[in-house]
C-alpha cells in the first residue's frame, strides 16, 4: 500500500495521530504523559506550532495542529524521536515506540470542519469510557486539552482555543467556556446513549481515513498542491528544501544575534575550540529554538564531528552554575 501523501505549507492545520508499535502503550502512567506534554512543549517552542487540541489515550495520542511554518516534518521526526527516547529511558527498553509513520490528515479551517475534528479529539474519553460517566465528567480526564479550555490560567501558550471556541460562536471569556462545557457535557451524553458511539457522527468516518478532510473546494486545492499544480511543478511534498530554508533561516539569526550577545564574531569561531563554552551556550540555543540538524550547527559553530553535539548540549542544558549557566541565562535558552 501506498503512503499518504505529506504536504506543508505555512498555516497548515492537520489531525495529527499516532499508535504506540503494535498497538502497545506508549503512555504508561501520569508521569509518561507528562513527558510527551513537556515534549510537546519544546516542540511547539522550537516550530512556532499551535496546538488547538490533544488528548493522550494509553497506546495512541490525538492533535489538532496548525503549522505557522511549514515544518510538521521535522517538527514530528523530533517530537516522536525525543519521546521515544526519554521513554525507554526511563522504563529501560530500546527499539520503536509507535507503529510506523504517524498520521497528518490535512484539515479545512474553514466551514464545520475544524469543529468536528476538535470535537472529535476531546470525546476521545468518553468514546473509549476512560472516564465514567455516571461519576465524573469529560473535564475529570486529566491528559485532555479540554479541561485547560474550562481553565485559563492553567493553558500553556501553545494552546489556542479561540478558533475552536469561535466554530461555536463562543468567545474566551467565563460566559463562553461556560456554554462550551454545556455544549460537550451533551455530545458526551449522545454518546452514552448510543450502542455505536464510534459512529455517533458519519463525519468521524472521514476524520479516521483518508488524507484530507474538507471541502470538495480544499480538497482539490490540497490535490493541486500535491501534484504541483500551483507553481507548475512536481513536487511529491512541501517538506524538503523548503523547510530546510526556513529552519537554516531561524538557526542563522538566533546564531548572529548570539554572537552580538556574547561579543564574538564569525570569523572567531575557527580559532576557538572546539567545546567553547561559549559554542556549547550557542548550540543548546539553537537546538531548542530550531529543529535544524547537528551537522549543521557542528558546522556553522566549528565544533568538529556532529557525534559529539549531543553530549556538548547535555552539559550546558544540564548546568546550573558556572560559565555554562551564566552563558544560558545570557542567551535566554
Amino acid at each position: 500500500m501506498g503512503r499518504s501523501p505529506r504536504i506543508e505549507f505555512e498555516g497548515a492545520v492537520y489531525h495529527v495521530m499516532s499508535r504506540g508499535n503494535r498497538r502497545e502503550l506508549v503512555f504508561r502512567d501520569d508521569k509518561d504523559c507528562v513527558t510527551f506534554v513537556d515534549a510537546l512543549d519544546e516542540v511547539c517552542g522550537r516550530c512556532g506550532w499551535r496546538v488547538h487540541a490533544f488528548v493522550l489515550m494509553g497506546n495512541h495520542y490525538h492533535m489538532l495542529l496548525e503549522t505557522p511554518e511549514a515544518n510538521l516534518v521535522d517538527g514530528m521526526r523530533w517530537l516522536q524521536g525525543t519521546y521515544t527516547k526519554r521513554f525507554n529511558i526511563r522504563h529501560k527498553q530500546s527499539g520503536h515506540l509507535f507503529q510506523g509513520r504517524y498520521k497528518a490528515l490535512l484539515v479545512d479551517s474553514d466551514g464545520d470542519y475544524f469543529r468536528i475534528v476538535s470535537d472529535y479529539i476531546h470525546l476521545n474519553p468518553a468514546r473509549a469510557k476512560c472516564v465514567d460517566l455516571k461519576e465524573k465528567t469529560l473535564a475529570d480526564y486529566r491528559w485532555s486539552s479540554f479541561p485547560l479550555f474550562l481553565h485559563p490560567s492553567r493553558r500553556p501558550s501553545w494552546l489556542c482555543v479561540e478558533r475552536s471556541l469561535g466554530c461555536l460562536d463562543l468567545r474566551d471569556d467565563r460566559p463562553g467556556l461556560v456554554r462550551y462545557r454545556q455544549y460537550m457535557q451533551k455530545r458526551v451524553l449522545e454518546i452514552a446513549g448510543s450502542e455505536k458511539p464510534w459512529e455517533m457522527d458519519r463525519q468521524w468516518n472521514n476524520i479516521r481515513r483518508g488524507w484530507c478532510f474538507g471541502s470538495d473546494e480544499f480538497r482539490e486545492k490540497m490535490t493541486g498542491m500535491l501534484d504541483g499544480a500551483l507553481d507548475g511543478k512536481r513536487r511529491d511534498s512541501f517538506c524538503g528544501e523548503e523547510v530546510a530554508a526556513h529552519d537554516a533561516f531561524a538557526a542563522e539569526r538566533l546564531l548572529n544575534s548570539g554572537l552580538k550577545k556574547l561579543g564574538v564574531s564569525r570569523s572567531d569561531l575557527s580559532g576557538l575550540p572546539k567545546g567553547d563554552p561559549r559554542k556549547k551556550a550557542l548550540a543548546l540555543l539553537i537546538r531548542r529554538k530550531t529543529s535544524v540538524r547537528n551537522e549543521w550547527i557542528s558546522g556553522s559553530l566549528v565544533m568538529g564531528s556532529p557525534a559529539r553535539l549531543s553530549a556538548y548540549v547535555k552539559e550546558t542544558a544540564d548546568a546550573t552554575e558556572g560559565e555554562l549557566a551564566q552563558l544560558k541565562r545570557m542567551l535566554k535558552c
